[in-house]
């Protein structure tokens, strides 16, 4: 298959490129420069603008384009970033899919869709939550409407909080944790709805080239774990004993909304459409992913 993947850069895209051509597919970059190498496309997101041929020809479109949601403040600049950086993009995107007839369309979106929905086992069926965070991942969805609206097969995946050994998440908490620092993040009973980075790669490579996947999709490890049991997880993967708490009202009180809305409230997100289409998780524990992770 030919694939075109936005957003190749970063964390989770230069893992799937690899992976993709790992499986045999031809695979071309959209970057936001002159085109440098021969896989290489340019585009123009604000501008609304893709190099012309870059989708002929081509059997799906990957989506991984958006700013950190919470690697700075949420100032009123950066939050209308965050929107910015994920809904101009899937336009685009989405209507040059529709425009050119491609058949796939796979773009990001996050379970941050959901809301805090505390202990309520969550899966694809469940309604929108509150929040700002909520709020960003129903636009981003609904960018993707021109696609739809085309016919083509379009993907929503609903990611969860990627665990990789060079980047995310973990390259924040590791030092921290092997400095005898890491807790528990206020209770510790929300849930931190985890997936490894081999299978985030992974089930986007099953979401392009499925004949059949379509509409929201989970993307997240099959048995969830609260922050507490996370935690006592990471500390027995680096060695290290996990004494400290950090409570709650500090959490608000330094880190505001962003603290309120990544860090104390939560998801117990299951990837309930990825298993009923067949989907094999590598990693099927929070111990088996960190354990890959953290080289243990």
């Amino acid at each position: 298959m030919r694939v075109v993947v936005a957003g190749s850069s970063g964390l989770i895209g230069t893992a799937l490129v690899a992976h993709l051509r790992g499986a045999g597919h031809d695979v071309l970059r959209l970057v936001r420069r002159s085109p440098a190498a021969p896989d290489e496309r340019g585009w123009d997101p604000p501008a609304g603008t893709i190099e012309d041929g870059a989708l002929a020809g081509v059997d799906a479109v990957v989506n991984l384009n958006g700013a950190g949601l919470a690697d700075r403040p949420w100032s009123g600049a950066r939050k209308q970033l965050i929107r910015d950086s994920r809904n101009v993009p899937t336009e685009v995107l989405a209507t040059a899919v529709a425009r050119h007839g491609v058949p796939a369309f796979i773009s990001g979106s996050a379970v941050g869709y959901y809301g805090d929905t505390g202990d309520h086992v969550t899966d694809e069926s469940a309604p929108s939550g509150s929040g700002f965070l909520a709020d960003v991942c129903r636009d981003w969805e609904a960018a993707t409407a021109p696609a739809v609206d085309a016919g083509a097969r379009v993907v929503l995946v609903r990611t969860g909080l990627v665990l990789s050994p060079s980047g995310g998440l973990l390259s924040m908490l590791r030092p921290l944790f092997r400095g005898f620092l890491g807790g528990r993040i206020g209770k510790g009973t929300q849930y931190m709805p985890w997936v490894s980075l081999d299978d985030e790669v992974s089930a986007l490579q099953f979401a392009v080239e499925s004949g059949s996947l379509a509409g929201p999709v989970n993307v997240t490890g099959p048995v969830p774990v609260t922050n507490a049991e996370f935690t006592r997880e990471l500390g027995a993967a680096v060695g290290r004993p996990t004494p400290f708490a950090v409570p709650a009202p500090v959490v608000s009180a330094v880190l505001g909304e962003l603290g309120r809305e990544t860090l104390l409230s939560g998801q117990r997100a299951v990837p309930k459409a990825l298993l009923d289409a067949g989907f094999r998780f590598r990693h099927h524990t929070v111990s088996d992913a960190l354990s890959a992770a953290v080289g243990t």
